[in-house]
């Protein structure tokens, strides 16, 4: 078993330090969020990035482009001044099934946040405890919080589109991009931008999409067949054994393979110079 981990990590250092550089960050949502040097701008304009997360690839970039137009580039600055006029301009936005009226409706909750804690970091640590083992508890009171004042304010249920985007982890969920936006924020080396620094990256958990989910399965981190909160605690304890102040770590050079070399779990010519090709070949002969 230790020798197991000893080799997987190797092979996940290579792909880190192959990959886990800011050239092989586009097609990522990420990209917008280098645009920002201020740190207010930088957490709404991370979270809205994430929250758009979902979709095809060049769906999720036009959407951006076109959000980030609609707030004139000072996510921040639109975010406080929110009116009739900036709900205008946000209610002709769509991406899949997220409208401008659900942007608004998200963006009036960080307001009250900003006025009543300073920045989205110190209303986030409400919840957080150095004793637990994860954030899934202070990502659960962020969330579940958002969610008690839009109640509170309306005098009715959370709208479909707004809970969507504030997908809640105590409902199972593996909540991919919450925890996409939390690895942005917390983490800080040549990709992610880590301008949150009260919360350790030790107790992150990895963002599992669809590729990260069967690239997994393929390193036998888990064997789940369809992707929940379970599973994304599952590989975050399999990363913790090869980097345990870490886990999160090798998210980012991992997903390169399904992104950039566009892996889709089937067998093709390009399969032969892929990092995981042997592991992948081993699986599909039953010898491991």
């Amino acid at each position: 078993m230790i020798a197991e981990i000893a080799e997987t990590k190797m092979l996940l250092e290579r792909l880190y330090a192959k990959y886990n550089r800011r050239a092989f960050v586009p097609p990522d949502p990420l990209q917008f969020v280098y645009r920002f040097t201020e740190r207010r701008d930088v957490e709404i304009a991370g979270f809205l990035a994430a929250a758009l997360a979902y979709g095809r690839v060049r769906q999720i970039e036009r959407s951006l482009t076109q959000l980030f137009d609609r707030m004139n580039w000072a996510p921040h600055d639109f975010t406080m001044r929110l009116n009739g006029a900036g709900g205008a301009r946000l209610r002709r936005f769509k991406h899949r099934f997220t409208t401008g009226d659900d942007i608004g409706d998200l963006l009036d909750l960080f307001r009250w946040v900003l006025d009543e804690y300073g920045d989205l970091e110190s209303f986030f640590l409400r919840g957080y405890d150095e004793q637990h083992v994860t954030v899934l508890p202070a990502l659960s009171t962020f969330c579940d919080s958002l969610c008690e004042r839009y109640t509170a304010k309306h005098r009715g249920r959370v709208p479909p589109g707004v809970d969507y985007l504030l997908a809640r982890p105590s409902r199972g969920s593996a909540c991919k991009r919450l925890h996409l936006f939390l690895r942005w924020m917390v983490r800080h080396d040549e990709v992610d931008i880590g301008p949150w620094r009260s919360v350790d990256k030790a107790k992150l958990i990895v963002p599992v999409d669809v590729h990260i989910g069967r690239l997994c399965r393929i390193l036998g981190l888990h064997d789940d067949r369809t992707i929940s909160r379970s599973t994304a605690v599952k590989i975050t304890e399999a990363f913790a054994m090869m980097e345990p102040t870490d886990p999160v770590k090798y998210d980012f050079a991992l997903s390169r393979i399904g992104i950039l070399e566009n892996c889709t779990g089937e067998r093709r010519p390009a399969c032969a110079s892929c990092e995981l090709h042997e592991i992948c070949s081993a699986q599909r002969n039953g010898t491991i």
